[in-house]
């Protein structure tokens, strides 16, 4: 019995010693004095990531309470102290407690015990800090912060921090209301002002919208709202602006300027040069774990009575919200316009009833968003290197971080996406001082400074280089590379961000790629014998992705890949004859191995088509044929929204090529296509002159001057033709100068070529004249074999070379649309209509001519029938005649009257 009860006693006694033991490290003591100054210091947290808002007070020397905290689970957390809050002191910090976090907290209040070490007059910076990450989750300041430097923290725009408290940090608010799983709306009453907080797990291209309702508005609760529209540039900057909804549709301007639908209040007035119209002030703005959160201010009553509702605080007010997709501005409509939000009431808009001066918490707990990664995504090619640069450090992913990072194609800390088996070349012009490597460590910076290991799997203390003399590294990630690994810059810590390695892609299926106009889209393609495989990649996040074939938007071929509302892929191709969404028509092409996906918001789409399309050529997409020798013109364009059907203005893009990308198909590379308009319309008069005025000119003069006393005709013929013909090879040489090529493909072409290629006969032809027959001898058939060979080839080479000039504007026609051709055309057919009449009348002058002359022959004076060139060799005529003089075989004399 006694031994039972010595058991029970001691086992009494060490549940005691460890309920001393917790309350000792969770709760202050009573013992603990109250000597430090920082006693009864209250502030609220500083939010850096992980959602962490909160109030701290201090209560005593060696302990402090956290109240309605709420924060998003670490790796390993704990209460973190340093004596400022820059980069270098805080990584050099201390933990100040036992105390760990390794959890959710929602609205949680607890009690913390300071470590035996720590003293408060050690501690002006109280973090909350991951130890695996070194990443500051939120913080305060203990001291007045005059003499300190801020922490980095990105976009940040506002906030205050003190020595005494309460005071108010920008994450922070006296109410905060639920609207839906995904949104919430905070606020607090300031005299004259309301402060407002909007907060939604959304992507960064999503907007979010809230405000009164028009207290006179029936069922149609919107119309007549007035609302802020909230949300992020494509920079990573918040803003806010003012909105008033008169209809149901996105903002639209009539060729009148007047606006409707969801509008902002300034396009109403046109311009709002002292803020009247306008009264949404932003305050601050940041992007955290996939939550956007925007904080602005607006009065209650606003001057502006047109387009702003007033706000009575005391009364119950209808108020109106929505989440949705973003336009950015473009040259038409210079703002971010909310689009259609779609979705279920509720979920992505809705209204209710709100009194904003009742107390209402909600919000317990942080927002968890399913996709917290906001970083730029870049996914290596092996035939482009990455480009290694420093800049400021404006939106980096894992504060705190030194003020200069990594920059990977123009792209602050990117997420580098790279597949094994697949070289890797980085272009390294980060400055002596970063040296580039590729590392297990999360950290970076020589893990073996901090006495741990790491693995290195590329680069180091030699992979250095400046802009003038870059350093080229290249990695080949193997089988044996794990999933995620990180870059650094090997002299500093936390410069770079992660590399995900997956298994190969695109660049392991297609045998050539290039990086269209901008560099915004990546082209992919493999020609097989008959068909041809094709990929697009965005290398910026987008809702839909199309690339074109053709010199503009306007006559083209486009495919377009996108993502629908329920997260499938889709392929189409289009047929554009205009700007606007009823010119864009969907076609019936052959497409197979169609797919589409979004991974972090870039959108990839691949599919095979027949280089052919189809024989029926009544059909549009039949004529959208790809000849593999002939540069291929490539355009792009990207969207924040696609649909299958009833394509409208939302539809329409917000980035696109500045000009066409001619893409060498059978060589792999690709070029900058050029406005060959001035180098072709210089060809063109080279050719206009040689065949439409100097060759016929030789052949008229040749023709119709020979009646000229002395060889004036035969030195005009020669000088013309010989001037054509090198006029003709001066345009052909400029014109496969300028195209880098000559392409026999085209009818131009050919007819081109051939014609070149009789006019060049024509001087080889002369060479081997046999000569004239002397004074009464019978012509040689040699001399009527190449008399015939020379009208022959010279007149082909007038109609082939006229035919070339018809189809030459045909070809200038297809490849820039050029809406002066038909002009061309007609003044051209006007040009040898003319020439055909001037040829008849010569011809008609000359044949009367020739009448006259055997006339004539009868009363010529004494002496020999005489060969002369003015004598058409090939004219029956003179074939009659010499036939006369043969059979005469005689001098014929004839006596000539004498006139007294």
């Amino acid at each position: 019995m006694n031994y039972n009860l010595l058991i029970i006693l001691g086992f009494g006694f060490f549940l005691f010693n460890n309920f001393l033991f917790f309350v000792s490290n969770a709760d202050p003591g009573q013992s603990c004095p109250k000597t430090s100054p920082f006693v009864g210091f209250k502030s609220e947290f500083s939010m850096v990531q992980h959602q962490v808002r909160g109030f701290l007070t201090i209560t005593d020397d060696c302990s402090f309470t956290v109240s309605q905290f709420d924060m998003l689970s670490g790796s390993d957390v704990h209460f973190w102290g340093s004596i400022a809050p820059d980069f270098d002191n805080l990584t050099n910090g201390f933990i100040i407690s036992d105390y760990k976090l390794n959890e959710t907290y929602k609205n949680a209040s607890f009690s913390v015990k300071l470590s035996r070490n720590a003293t408060w007059d050690r501690i002006q910076v109280l973090s909350i800090w991951d130890l695996l990450t070194e990443s500051d989750f939120g913080h305060v300041i203990l001291s007045n912060g005059s003499d300190l430097a801020p922490a980095p923290s990105g976009n940040d725009s506002g906030g205050e921090e003190g020595k005494s408290g309460p005071f108010r940090v920008p994450t922070m608010f006296d109410n905060c209301k639920v609207l839906s799983n995904d949104y919430r709306i905070r606020w607090s009453l300031d005299e004259d002002f309301i402060d407002i907080g909007l907060e939604a797990a959304i992507s960064i291209q999503n907007y979010m919208a809230f405000g009164w309702a028009n207290p006179n508005a029936n069922s149609e609760v919107m119309i007549g709202g007035d609302v802020a529209v909230a949300g992020f540039t494509e920079e990573g900057m918040p803003f806010v602006d003012d909105f008033y909804i008169t209809r149901y549709s996105e903002c639209t301007i009539d060729k009148d300027g007047s606006a409707h639908g969801v509008c902002p209040d300034t396009i109403y007035e046109g311009s709002d040069p002292v803020g009247l119209v306008n009264n949404t002030k932003l305050s601050y703005g940041h992007r955290r774990d996939g939550v956007s959160f925007i904080r602005y201010r607006r009065p209650l009553v606003s001057v502006d009575t047109k387009y702003d509702l007033p706000v009575n605080y005391t009364e119950n007010m209808t108020v109106i919200w929505a989440l949705g997709l973003m336009r950015p501005p473009d040259t038409i409509r210079p703002y971010y316009l909310p689009q259609n939000h779609g979705g279920r009431m509720s979920v992505t808009y809705g209204h209710l009833v709100l009194n904003v001066s009742d107390q209402v918490n909600e919000c317990l707990g942080p927002l968890d968003a399913a996709d917290k990664e906001d970083q730029d995504l870049i996914i290596a090619d092996a035939n482009k290197p990455l480009v290694v640069t420093t800049g400021p450090a404006v939106h980096y992913p894992n504060p705190p971080n030194p003020s200069k990072v990594l920059y990977i194609n123009k792209k602050e800390a990117p997420v580098l996406k790279v597949e094994r088996g697949v070289p890797v070349k980085f272009s390294v012009q980060a400055g002596h001082d970063v040296a580039l490597y590729i590392t297990s460590d999360l950290i970076g910076g020589n893990a073996t400074l901090r006495n741990k290991t790491e693995t290195i799997y590329a680069g180091g203390s030699e992979a250095e280089g400046v802009l003038a003399s870059p350093m080229e590294l290249i990695w080949e990630p193997d089988r044996n590379t794990p999933d995620q690994v990180y870059y650094h810059s090997l002299f500093q810590k936390k410069m770079g961000w992660r590399v995900q390695v997956v298994d190969g892609g695109l660049s392991d299926m297609y045998n050539n790629s290039v990086l269209l106009d901008d560099q915004q889209v990546t082209f992919f393609w493999t020609l097989s014998k008959d068909s041809i495989s094709i990929a697009a990649r965005g290398e910026k996040k987008s809702g839909y992705i199309a690339i074109g074939f053709g010199t503009g938007m306007v006559n083209s071929y486009a495919y377009v890949g996108w993502i629908d509302d329920i997260g499938k892929g889709h392929v189409n191709s289009f047929w554009i004859d205009g700007r606007d969404a009823s010119s864009v028509h969907p076609t019936n092409e052959n497409l197979t191995d169609i797919r589409c996906k979004s991974e972090n918001g870039i959108v990839t789409f691949e599919f095979t088509r027949p280089l052919k399309p189809c024989s029926h050529n009544d059909r549009v997409e039949c004529k959208n044929i790809i000849d593999p020798t002939t540069p291929l013109k490539v355009i792009w364009a990207l969207g924040t929204k696609w649909s299958d059907e009833h394509l409208n203005e939302k539809n329409m893009h917000f980035e696109t090529s500045h000009r066409p990308i001619q893409v060498l198909l059978m060589r792999g590379s690709a070029e900058a296509e050029q406005d060959l308009r001035p180098v072709l319309a210089v060809h063109g008069f080279m050719m206009f002159l040689a065949w439409g005025i100097l060759l016929p000119g030789g052949i008229m003069a040749a023709r119709y001057l020979k009646h000229v006393k002395g060889d004036s005709w035969y030195q005009t013929h020669v000088y013309l033709q010989y001037s054509g013909l090198a006029i003709l090879l001066l345009g052909l040489l400029f014109a496969v100068a300028e195209l880098r090529g000559l392409y026999v493909s085209s009818a131009h072409v050919k007819f081109g070529l051939a014609a070149i290629f009789l006019a060049c006969v024509q001087p080889v032809n002369a060479s081997m004249r046999p000569k004239k027959p002397a004074n009464g001898e019978e012509v040689s058939s040699k001399r009527c074999l190449w008399e015939y060979l020379h009208f022959i080839v010279g007149r082909s080479a007038i109609i082939v070379g006229i035919a070339a000039l018809f189809s030459g504007l045909k070809h200038l026609g297809d490849r820039y649309g050029d809406e002066n051709v038909h002009g061309y055309l007609w003044a051209l057919i006007l040009w040898f209509a003319i020439g055909t009449m001037i040829v008849t009348y010569l011809e008609y002058q000359e044949k009367q001519r020739r009448s006259g002359r055997i006339l004539g022959r009868s009363n010529w004076v004494l002496g020999n029938l005489e060969e002369e060139d003015s004598i058409d060799l090939l004219s029956p005529a003179r074939v009659s005649a010499q036939k006369d003089a043969q059979h005469s075989g005689r001098m014929e004399v004839q006596l000539e009257p004498m006139n007294r």
